[in-house]
């Protein structure tokens, strides 16, 4: 049993020694419970009966029944919600950059990317201390959840009174990133009371989410926003993201009796991985994806403008990028599950680089070739963060809260590097690129667009990937010769 709980919390207080023989803890199918009507909840997860001297917990069955795939399927709605949203934030930039009320203010440039990277980055950044927080306090989930929707609402729904980047800052950027956490965070913390050995392909699915909103909403949103405006457009977003929610929400539920649920003791060995230098390299490489992930969604709306394509064009490149991601965490999900991850890890990141320099950087200057660069980017850089399962399990062992403790700096280093990468990427498109790239070949290569403007951010993506590449290569011929030994 002690496989199958959620990292960071035991079912401490059952003492199976207490029983007898013939009443274990068991795990059954679900039941109805006449106890709740007319609700899909009928479907009892856990019940407790007494008979005699004798106590039986009967649980819902993990990697099958209607009541786990009921909640991969909620997952897979936040999932998206949390993530789409700010994926799409390239479609609201050009508008904001030609707001006066955005634009006029010293550093607009700089800023108003910021606020994309911001909405997904601070749910990342928050990590070591909502994880934590809750691997502590297991019985605040659900509280915890909730309390990310209404967060949430506010945040969007704030923001389309904005008329100071800073409100956009703090609203759109922060707060939908601390909403998004608080809420993402309970649905990751129920994963492994519901999937076991399915977990990989379980994170596949789930992971899809955020890809499958990144390629609905960039066909919604540009016509939306050219008949209402950028504040009634996120008026409506509101609204939409609380209707999607509200029926998934409650399906977010433990497998566990969270009565018996406790949080993690001190352990005298748990900083052991400190020491271990293939930890680091997973920081490093970890961080450095960071850096240069959410680029090409960032930046794709406005590469488009300066190629002249239509608003239609545009949106299908960006979508298909976000479309191809929703494909990426099942292949590499189910490969994590059979082969090590550095190996799956290298293959990630080489085939990033590479399709960057030659799709983007070569041939970008072209529709086709912006719409190629979209799937192939998709496939291969989508799957990075599926691998995390893969690298944990390495560390921790049996430890589910040590496993707790890694997830959450997995998710600080990818939101530095997710934060960091706006400043850096605005520096990039502000300078001059005469001189690196040639300008008399303006139009032939996406090097060269609109006078070589792109060229630095291109190279600097590419060779994010590339450098995390070449840590995965180095660690992949280090597990292989330890196995070979």
């Amino acid at each position: 049993m002690a496989n199958e709980l959620q990292p960071g919390y035991r079912f401490e207080d059952i003492h199976l020694e207490e029983f007898p023989p013939a009443s274990p803890i068991t795990e059954r199918a679900p039941r109805r419970s006449p106890s709740i009507s007319g609700s899909v909840f009928a479907l009892e997860q856990i019940s407790v009966s007494s008979v005699g001297n004798r106590n039986e917990t009967v649980l819902a069955p993990v990697d099958t029944g209607f009541a786990a795939w009921a909640f991969l399927a909620a997952a897979f709605v936040v999932e998206g919600l949390v993530f789409s949203v700010p994926y799409a934030y390239g479609i609201f930039l050009p508008l904001y950059l030609e707001d006066p009320r955005f634009a006029s203010p010293p550093h607009a440039a700089t800023l108003l990317p910021l606020v994309g990277t911001l909405s997904s980055g601070v749910i990342f950044l928050t990590g070591p201390i909502v994880y934590p927080y809750l691997s502590r306090y297991p019985h605040h989930r659900r509280i915890c959840a909730w309390l990310g929707v209404l967060l949430w609402w506010t945040s969007v729904f704030g923001a389309s009174y904005a008329d100071k980047i800073e409100h956009l800052l703090v609203l759109q950027g922060v707060m939908f990133g601390i909403s998004g956490s608080m809420l993402y965070a309970a649905t990751i913390s129920y994963f492994a009371e519901w999937f076991v050995k399915r977990r990989g392909l379980a994170n596949g699915i789930m992971f899809t989410g955020s890809a499958s909103g990144g390629l609905i909403l960039p066909f919604i949103l540009p016509p939306v926003l050219r008949a209402h405006g950028t504040s009634t457009t996120l008026r409506f977003l509101s609204v939409a993201l609380v209707l999607l929610l509200l029926p998934a929400v409650p399906f977010l539920r433990p497998r566990l009796p969270e009565s018996r649920v406790h949080g993690p003791r001190r352990r005298t060995d748990q900083r052991s991985w400190m020491k271990d230098w293939l930890w680091w390299a997973l920081i490093a490489s970890n961080t450095i994806v960071g850096l240069g992930f959410f680029l090409p969604q960032l930046w794709f709306p406005t590469f488009a403008s300066a190629l002249n394509l239509s608003t239609s064009s545009s949106s299908l490149a960006l979508a298909l990028l976000n479309g191809a991601s929703a494909l990426a965490p099942l292949f590499v999900g189910f490969l994590s599950d059979r082969y090590s991850p550095w190996i799956i890890a290298l293959f990630v990141t080489s085939s990033s680089s590479i399709f960057t320099f030659i799709l983007w950087g070569v041939v970008g200057n072209a529709a086709a070739g912006m719409m190629a660069y979209g799937v192939a980017y998709g496939l291969s850089a989508g799957g990075w963060s599926t691998l995390w399962s893969g690298f944990i399990r390495g560390f921790s062992k049996d430890d589910p809260d040590l496993a707790t403790l890694l997830y959450g700096f997995l998710m600080l280093s990818r939101g530095i590097g997710n934060v960091l990468s706006s400043p850096i990427s605005t520096t990039l498109l502000s300078g001059t690129n005469s001189t690196q790239f040639d300008i008399h070949s303006h139009g032939k290569t996406g090097f060269a667009v609109q006078d070589g403007r792109f060229g630095r951010l291109i190279t600097y993506v590419g060779s994010c990937f590339a450098a995390a590449g070449v840590v995965s290569l180095v660690v992949a011929l280090r597990d292989k010769r330890s196995r070979r030994a």
